[in-house]
């Protein structure tokens, strides 16, 4: 499983010091984005760089799950009430029903909602400086914060489960 630790830099050069460190103590190069205010972001970020600005993925992953488990959940009651005649079929289908609709709704709101990193440390984003987001393998978690810290980039309080891991 991975985890994703946000670093803090003062400007772009600590950040490219932040990544290679990254790099070295063997992140790979996908598993690595930087946040920052969003004329920094269109002016100096390359593309492939740069974070997603809401919160889409992370909700649609957890409505599909949240669906399809109601979905499933449904479906066996229905087939337990005789007088509806479900199937194992049919109750195979209203799972898959749930987990479209979860998938459906939450992404919906999701897309609305900023990042959560961008929403926890506007402030830090608002002031210039940039954060290096990286996903880290549990067993490289000690390695690659003291390799980044080691440049610079101070370690902020957050660490969450990689969405799709």
């Amino acid at each position: 499983m991975k985890r994703k630790h946000v670093y803090l830099t003062d400007d772009l050069e600590q950040a490219r010091e932040a990544i290679s460190a990254a790099r070295r103590a063997g992140v790979l190069d996908d598993d690595i984005v930087l946040i920052a205010r969003n004329d920094i972001e269109m002016e100096v970020l390359p593309e492939n760089r740069r974070s997603a600005d809401t919160d889409f993925q992370p909700a649609a992953v957890k409505g599909a799950m949240t669906g399809g488990s109601v979905g499933i959940v449904a479906g066996l009651v229905a087939m337990v009430i005789p007088p509806l005649g479900v199937t194992v079929a049919g109750a195979a289908a209203i799972a898959a029903l749930g987990a479209v609709t979860g998938t459906w709704a939450s992404s919906l709101i999701g897309s609305a909602l900023p990042d959560p990193i961008r929403r926890r440390f506007d402030d830090e984003i608002q002031a210039g400086r940039i954060l290096v987001v990286v996903d880290i393998p549990d067993e490289s978690l000690a390695l690659v914060d003291a390799e980044v810290q080691r440049t610079g980039a101070s370690q902020l309080p957050f660490e969450e489960p990689s969405a799709m891991t």
